[in-house]
């Protein structure tokens, strides 16, 4: 399988926070150390806690 942002092969993925895309453990990381990461975490967990498990996520910064 191939990750959604850098299109590199890898056998573990997870989504993003910022979006729906399967990234990468190395696009992850980049991901968390990223300074919008937290509000999309907790506007994520927000729209979970409230029933809306479509949520599409708050979109990737440019700088991603």
């Amino acid at each position: 399988m191939r990750c959604d942002r850098c299109g590199e092969t890898s056998g573990a993925f997870t989504m993003s926070r910022f979006n729906t895309e399967m990234i990468c453990l190395q696009c992850d990381e980049k991901e968390r150390a990223h300074p919008e990461y937290e509000r999309a975490r907790e506007v994520e967990h927000a729209q979970v806690m409230a029933g809306n498990y479509n949520y599409p996520g708050i979109g990737k910064p440019e700088d991603l």
